[in-house]
């Protein structure tokens, strides 16, 4: 067929067309937007507020990995600054598969070395299970037996 040629076969191309347009120039500014609500900020501040019910919170804790909101109330370490501590959480699992024990310090008294520091150590330690974020699954803390949160891996954003 001698009508066609190389140009012809590239016409659907947007890089070879010959009039390109740009969003900006399609987009209709004068007719609202379907998805946009001006006052959705608002309306979300009284939602986390009537979630807090008046307390105030150091941080409201995010997933790293996938950005979820895992907690709107927490409390900051007093010694380690990146880590927070919470009753009330969202967005959480807890896997009772990884379980983590804690030692206390061993106390340095006779009786302690002859009874055995390793069975003391073990009775006075406490068990943490692994949380992670319900989402993607990503190991966000801990929760200990008394089940209050300790959050270790979590982007903390102002309140």
């Amino acid at each position: 067929m001698e009508g066609d040629s190389k140009g012809d076969t590239n016409m659907g191309s947007p890089s070879n067309s010959q009039q390109t347009i740009s969003d900006d120039d399609e987009i209709d500014y004068s007719v609202k937007p379907e998805f946009y609500d001006p006052e959705l900020d608002d309306k979300d501040e009284l939602w986390v507020q009537k979630k807090r019910k008046g307390s105030n919170s150091d941080a409201v804790l995010s997933c790293p990995a996938c950005f979820t909101t895992l907690c709107l109330d927490c409390q900051r370490h007093e010694r380690f600054v990146t880590q927070y501590r919470a009753i009330f959480v969202v967005n959480c699992k807890v896997d009772s598969n990884k379980v983590q024990h804690s030692r206390q310090k061993p106390k340095r008294n006779k009786r302690s070395r002859e009874a055995g520091e390793n069975e003391a150590d073990l009775a006075d330690g406490e068990t943490f299970k692994a949380v992670c974020c319900s989402v993607c699954s990503t190991e966000v803390g801990v929760i200990d037996e008394d089940d209050v949160y300790h959050f270790f891996n979590a982007l903390p954003s102002e309140s």
